[in-house]
């Protein structure tokens, strides 16, 4: 018989970064969970790109919620006008990258549909990231929230967050690349930095990017 196949449960985030995706590749099948309650300040509505001025975040300003709220009722607040703040960032951030032009138009795309709700912004966007990978790993929802899980489903819940930043070194080591600004390189941003720079390279540089260590247990964190 072959082995299992191996499913990450993961939460969805604005415009991951590469350690993201690094992490991912030990996995067989993402399992996103929907049925989570949205954690403030983390990856899901922020990322950060590199600028003239250094690493900068991007946000995706939310409506005002209290208490417990189920990830898919988060909506995003369009009077912040931050679409437009976004894509010009972006522009002047990336208009130099080699592969800036030929991936563009896809971000805009999703950007300025102005999605109702951040939950399927980012289905959008982490479905358009892998698509240009061309990274072909299925994609499931979760039915229900567990609050733990057994192989060979894997918990990766919440393990990349600014509170478990020591923990990346486990699943992820930065390998450089040219990137537009500066002579120091600045690691793990969001893909988009990768791919307007590196284009169809992307993908192997986030193999190159990953790294497995058999003793670390997510789910003791």
């Amino acid at each position: 018989m072959g082995e299992l196949m191996k499913s990450a449960l993961i939460e969805l985030q604005f415009l991951p970064p590469i350690s993201y995706f690094s992490l991912l590749c030990q996995y067989d099948e993402i399992v996103l969970e929907r049925h989570e309650h949205y954690v403030k300040q983390s990856y899901r509505n922020r990322c950060y790109i590199n600028t003239a001025s250094g690493r900068e975040m991007l946000v995706v300003p939310l409506t005002a919620k209290h208490g417990k709220v189920p990830i898919t009722e988060i909506k995003i607040d369009y009077q912040q006008k931050w679409v437009n703040r976004t894509w010009r960032t972006l522009q002047s951030s990336y208009g130099k990258a080699p592969y800036f032009d030929f991936y563009a138009e896809g971000v805009h795309a999703i950007l300025f549909q102005k999605f109702t709700f951040l939950y399927d912004l980012n289905y959008q966007l982490l479905s358009l990231c892998l698509n240009w990978l061309k990274w072909n790993i299925p994609i499931k929802e979760s039915n229900q929230f567990q609050k733990s899980t057994l192989p060979p489903l894997y918990d990766l819940r919440n393990v990349m967050d600014d509170k478990n930043e020591h923990h990346k070194s486990n699943y992820y080591h930065p390998v450089v690349y040219t990137q537009v600004f500066g002579n120091k390189f600045v690691q793990d941003l969001s893909v988009l930095d990768l791919i307007f720079c590196l284009g169809p390279a992307s993908m192997s540089h986030i193999q190159q990017s990953t790294k497995t260590d058999e003793h670390f247990d997510f789910g003791k964190r």
